[in-house]
């Protein structure tokens, strides 16, 4: 199938119901810039308020509802704050909407959006609507246009973090679903995306205990092989689907949507360790048998040498997966907003942390782990309310 040409994940649009904790969670604790905001005119024109921030290429869009009627406003009366728009760079914009059109996408504007800034350069873009519930893609050209979006008010010089930890770029988009079968199909059919892995399991030691939270899920890794730009999905498996940590995500989410984005650092040790010390950041847990029977799941695993330290891994509670000698990838999940905010309006998203030291998978050693620990902040969280 031909190729749309995505260049990368440009941005990712929030929609959030308030900016100044927004700025405090982006700029103060994970030390991003930020780099300008909407203008008086965009702000009073789309009533909400935007403002931007950025660590390296990863740019993140985030805006409120000024009165009732923007689309922030229409988002959080059916939503808590959450991804709304994912934006794709793409060498030819035209082209893609010619394939859109041919493959059944779902376009939502009349035409292509066409903007000329005051030295040429020129912007042209179109959105779709997506089976990631109520989030839309939008597909981007740029050709020397300058401000991000058309009312964008870059600001003298960025103001707030200096990427102290280290974030590089978006590794990968995961999303939940009640049933995965329609997204892969639109993603193959639509996007033009390929399967590149899946993983399905249970947590079946659960289930011998008579443990009633034990559950499972699916998982398929689609992805665009030119840009590699990757999207993780999942669904729930029987037996326990209603107790699944994915159905449990949509439910708090009221719908099917974006539950993480993974951030690559260079160095995940001093990130995470300057991560942890960081009062209001706070990271899902992983139980001390992971690391007991570490050394010999890498054994079998086929890698032979790493170059952390075992224990700064079990201290920092580090994950790590791979399948060859010195090829291996290391994560880490941030606890959702919700938590974070002391807000269940701040939504059940979260951030992975992730290095790739030549490991391009996804860690299925560790997928159970996760689905673990996100059972088990689930199980708290019902028992604190």
């Amino acid at each position: 199938m031909e190729s749309l040409d995505i260049i990368k994940v440009e941005s990712v649009h929030w929609y959030v119901k308030d900016i100044a904790r927004t700025r405090r969670f982006y700029s103060e604790l994970m030390d991003f810039a930020e780099l300008g905001e909407s203008s008086a005119e965009l702000t009073k024109r789309g009533r909400q308020h935007s403002v931007v921030f950025n660590a390296n290429d990863v740019t993140l869009i985030c805006s409120a509802p000024v009165g009732e009627g923007g689309r922030a406003w229409r988002w959080l009366q059916k939503h808590p704050e959450g991804v709304g728009t994912v934006n794709f760079l793409v060498r030819d914009v035209e082209k893609v909407w010619k394939l859109m059109e041919e493959r059944g996408g779902t376009i939502i504007d009349d035409g292509l959006q066409r903007f000329t800034d005051d030295k040429g350069g020129k912007l042209a873009f179109f959105s779709i609507t997506t089976p990631f519930g109520n989030t839309t893609f939008r597909f981007i050209q740029r050709d020397g246009y300058e401000a991000l979006y058309p009312g964008f008010v870059k600001h003298a010089a960025p103001k707030g973090g200096k990427n102290r930890f280290g974030f590089g770029k978006i590794d990968h988009i995961t999303s939940n679903f009640r049933t995965l079968k329609p997204m892969v199909l639109w993603m193959k059919h639509v996007m033009g995306f390929e399967e590149f892995w899946n993983i399905q399991f249970h947590t079946e030691e659960e289930i011998s205990k008579g443990d009633q939270h034990g559950t499972g899920l699916k998982s398929t890794v689609m992805w665009d092989p030119k840009s590699t730009v990757k999207f993780a999905n999942n669904e729930p498996s029987r037996p326990r689907f209603k107790q699944s940590q994915i159905n449990v995500f949509v439910e708090d989410q009221r719908g099917e949507g974006i539950q993480h984005l993974a951030l690559l650092v260079r160095d995940i040790v001093p990130a995470v360790r300057a991560m942890r010390a960081t009062e209001g950041l706070d990271f899902l847990g992983t139980p001390g048998s992971y690391y007991d029977y570490l050394p010999e799941r890498l054994d079998k695993g086929g890698i032979k040498r790493i170059d952390e330290s075992l224990q700064d891994l079990r201290d920092l509670q580090i994950l790590i997966d791979g399948h060859k000698e010195h090829q291996y990838m290391l994560q880490i999940f941030m606890k959702e907003k919700a938590h974070l905010y002391h807000d269940r309006d701040g939504g059940p998203f979260f951030y992975e942390i992730i290095e790739r030291k030549g490991d391009k998978g996804f860690g299925g050693g560790n997928f159970k782990a996760l689905f673990e620990s996100i059972e088990r902040a689930q199980q708290a969280e019902r028992a604190r309310s």
